[in-house]
């Protein structure tokens, strides 16, 4: 087993921040070796901040490194596929934010040069490391609530990103569900077959301008017989809410819950309990654990769990998705799609 896996950060936003912190001080076997952010003078501040000895505002000196074991990709999407390209063509692992990339053909020639320099790529779907769906995983291979046949989703921001965000975030489908897309291909361990999606504006007048919507819901069918729907909303005034189920031949598992702290107030209007604000407050644990899982993966010399073949699928469904809300009809996920209609951008 090697002993530390050296890596480098490229794009230090909040979640590239993050994974930052935690493999500067958290991740057991990781050494953060350099950061990397275009922005003038962003990268040198984090490298102050965490003590890191090397920066650069361009990536392709990290990827240049011999040094380097690994890269953590939390770029705009836009940018992915390059980096992607570029890290693997230079022999670093990779794990990347999801999603893998916008558009299936460009996924397919990331798939293939992964896979070609022999390089092991985990995709950031961070809810398979949540301990309570990780629990309800264990749950249902256990058999507890017999064969899973039907998964609800609900994923509710507690409002809209800005204007800048939502113009190159892909969606709400592809931002937003498609967190929900994957959790639900991992407790069901199953496919998708088809998709069916509806949305509207119901808030934010904005998003017509970057033909989104704050309101969405999806209709899936699974190979297995299953099938299952997920909300998505950016309307959530009252907190972050995120939760899921599992109906099962035998039993359902109920995932998650919107209150923050287990503490409740009674008083002559009733009773009241605090709500989740925000992600952060939700899943920074998640981000913890799965860096932990990339990092031992690595020095095992083992395939992370969450793969580059895991980041095309659930970006299938996500196009599949947009596809069916801009068609008014369902979609086959067993229908090939042109290069140019593959994209949800």
């Amino acid at each position: 087993m090697k002993e530390k896996i050296r890596c480098a950060v490229l794009g230090l936003g909040r979640l590239g921040y993050w994974h930052a912190e935690n493999l500067a001080a958290k991740v057991k076997g990781a050494k953060l070796a350099s950061v990397v952010d275009p922005l003038a003078g962003q990268a040198e501040k984090v490298a102050r901040e965490l003590g890191v000895a090397a920066f650069s505002q361009f990536p392709e000196e990290v990827m240049a490194d011999p040094a380097i074991d690994a890269v953590i990709i939390a770029t705009p999407t836009s940018t992915h596929a390059e980096m992607i390209k570029l890290a693997a063509t230079h022999g670093k692992h990779i794990f990347v934010e999801k999603p893998i990339t916008s558009r299936l053909d460009l996924a397919d020639e990331l798939i293939e040069v992964i896979e070609k320099q022999g390089v092991h790529c985990m995709v950031g779907f961070m809810r398979r490391f949540d301990p309570a769906y990780a629990e309800a995983k264990r749950r249902i291979f256990a058999g507890d609530i017999g064969k899973p046949i039907y998964y609800k989703g609900i994923s509710r921001d507690p409002g809209s990103p800005p204007p800048e965000f939502i113009r190159h975030s892909g969606g709400i489908f592809l931002d937003l569900s498609i967190h929900d897309y994957d959790i639900a291909r991992f407790l069901l361990d199953a496919e998708v077959e088809s998709v069916s999606a509806h949305g509207r504006i119901l808030l934010h007048d904005f998003m017509q301008e970057f033909s989104d919507v704050d309101q969405a819901i999806t209709y899936l069918t699974f190979d297995s017989g299953a099938a299952g729907d997920i909300e998505a909303s950016r309307n959530a005034s009252y907190g972050y809410d995120i939760r899921g189920e599992v109906v099962g031949t035998e039993g359902t598992l109920m995932i998650g819950s919107h209150k923050y702290h287990d503490v409740h107030i009674l008083n002559a209007q009733g009773k009241t309990h605090s709500i989740v604000p925000a992600f952060p407050q939700r899943f920074r644990e998640s981000y913890l654990l799965e860096m932990e899982h990339f990092i031992e993966s690595l020095r095992k010399g083992q395939k992370p769990s969450v793969t580059q073949q895991d980041g095309r699928a659930a970006l299938a469904i996500a196009i599949a998705a947009r596809q069916s809300f801009e068609a008014g009809a369902a979609v086959s996920l067993h229908t090939p799609t042109k290069p140019e209609d593959s994209s949800v951008v």
